[in-house]
């Protein structure tokens, strides 16, 4: 008898309508939530879906009455009013294998709510890591799949203060806690201070050999347009000569070989009689801004005897590259420069040259990026769009991993993001930013596309292959020291103002000694 009782009280609702495989209409007079999971018993299965509308009525008051006291007369002689709730339910498949049913479900099925047992058994993984729990079920976590998600790649979108600094680092502390290989390019520096509970940080410094650098970096660099063919070629005779020297043992200031052989082209082109003096001013131009690459970057172009990046990786910890204080044209050239690097270092392990051993990157790594629409970007033209683009095709095959994050999404180049396979897709309240987001993601629907404005902090949309179906979940809170926080604006006023009369009170203190 009380198994019967239960299973009535699992019933909110019945299939109405038509039905398709894929989508079930339903009305229910219970309290239900969008997000919440389902199921439906009909040709010996047990089939999973998720509610992904939900509109509530009455026959009592129907839209037509437009008169405010007609509707007081009608609660007032009826009391409670009979309500009804309408819904979509969307098909995620059987509870076995979440494959589709063949046959739609009869008009009439009974439409049971999926306890926890059901949903464990849905959404128990292997080789995962957790995340957080379902928003519809709290005792339930969430796991995903780390060979997934780091071979798929991942993206992690959201409106500024959503939630994903918070949801970032939960990703990094739980893959450290599998030994993973973690790589960021830390725009604001603050994963910098971050301390992560299950392992370490390593800091590398964004430094570049200037030798390691190829033409085409240093004429980004250089800011020499694409038609300023005479600047390129006289960049490229001083570039090639330095290389020479390099080789030689010669050069220990690649840049400033580099402008000793302008000075020195300059010299020549002063003292010919021939056609060679028009192209002086191009010789000057391609100096002056090698001068100001100097100036401008010569931190992290500092010296020859550096070590590269890519050699500084340590395995089994987040290392962290501190972008903070570098322009954005030279944050493309370092991502490009790292990336390019990674990429065909993972080759080399593939390849198995023994030769070239000690250039290898013997582990795969998960590079994150953050402020990707800055260099992944729909309309600007940068040098590491086209390597993460790459990585995005092909990294998987060398264990190359991207996580791109963006609170600008619809600035994110649709291309690159339609590779990118999983999705962790918190608050966004711009339309324009969820009609990009939807453009490139093949499993979110209309239905769920309208829940992300509603979507409190910290609550995500998780989809991809490293989750078994879409899913809303509450992302943990992350236990280390927070990450992105918003400044205490109250507190660093009260603290300016008490300094502040601090230093007034110390002045007339040494004032009344020498009166």
């Amino acid at each position: 008898m009380n198994m019967e009782n239960n299973e009535k009280n699992n019933i909110i609702g019945y299939c109405t309508g038509e039905t398709s495989m894929m989508k079930v209409s339903f009305v229910s007079k219970k309290p239900i939530t969008v997000g919440e999971y389902v199921y439906l018993e009909y040709n010996n299965q047990i089939i999973i879906g998720m509610i992904e509308s939900l509109f509530r009525g009455t026959k009592s008051l129907d839209e037509e009455i437009l008169n405010p006291d007609a509707i007081e007369k009608i609660l007032t002689i009826n009391g409670d009013i009979d309500e009804y709730i309408r819904g979509n339910i969307t098909i995620l498949g059987d509870e076995d294998n979440l494959e589709i049913p063949k046959t739609p479900a009869k008009p009439g099925t009974e439409v049971k709510k999926a306890g926890k047992e059901i949903l464990k058994k849905v959404f128990e993984k292997e080789n995962a890591i957790r995340i957080g729990t379902l928003v519809s079920e709290p005792e339930v976590p969430l796991k995903l799949d780390v060979n997934k998600m780091v071979s798929r790649h991942l993206a992690i979108l959201a409106m500024t203060g959503a939630g994903k600094s918070n949801a970032t680092s939960i990703i990094i502390d739980r893959l450290l806690e599998v030994n993973g290989s973690i790589l960021i390019f830390d725009m604001h520096g603050e994963y910098e201070k971050t301390k992560f509970t299950n392992g370490e940080s390593h800091i590398i410094e964004p430094l570049i050999n200037p030798r390691d650098l190829s033409i085409h970096e240093y004429k980004k660099l250089s800011k020499i347009g694409e038609n300023a063919t005479n600047q390129e070629r006289y960049l490229r005779e001083a570039y090639d000569f330095a290389d020479e020297k390099i080789k030689e043992g010669e050069c220990t200031d690649f840049i400033t070989t580099m402008r000793h052989e302008i000075k020195n082209l300059i010299e020549d082109a002063e003292s010919d009689d021939s056609n060679m003096k028009k192209y002086i001013d191009a010789m000057y131009q391609v100096d002056f801004k090698l001068d100001d690459l100097r100036k401008k970057y010569g931190k992290i172009l500092e010296s020859t005897d550096v070590c590269d990046i890519v050699s500084n990786i340590e395995p089994g910890k987040v290392n962290i590259i501190n972008l903070s204080s570098v322009d954005e044209i030279g944050t493309d050239i370092i991502v490009h420069h790292t990336l390019k690097n990674v990429l065909n270092r993972r080759k080399l392990v593939l390849n198995g040259k023994e030769e070239k051993k000690s250039k290898r990157l013997d582990f795969p790594l998960f590079c994150i990026i953050e402020e990707a629409h800055m260099l992944v970007s729909q309309k600007l033209p940068t040098k590491s769009k086209s390597i993460i683009g790459q990585i995005a095709r092909e990294g998987r095959k060398f264990g190359v991993g991207l996580c791109l994050i963006s609170q600008s999404p619809k600035s994110l180049d649709v291309d690159a993001l339609s590779q990118i396979n999983n999705r962790i897709i918190l608050r966004l309240v711009e339309p324009g930013d969820q009609k990009h987001v939807q453009k490139s993601s093949e499993n979110l629907s209309e239905d769920l596309l309208k829940q992300l404005p509603s979507l409190n902090i910290g609550e995500a949309i998780v989809l991809g292959q490293m989750t078994k179906i879409p899913t809303m979940v509450k992302i943990d809170k992350f236990e280390g020291k927070t990450v992105g926080e918003d400044l205490d604006i109250l507190s660093l006023w009260k603290k300016s103002k008490e300094e502040k009369e601090e230093k007034i009170k110390r002045d007339l203190a040494q004032m009344d000694e020498f009166l």
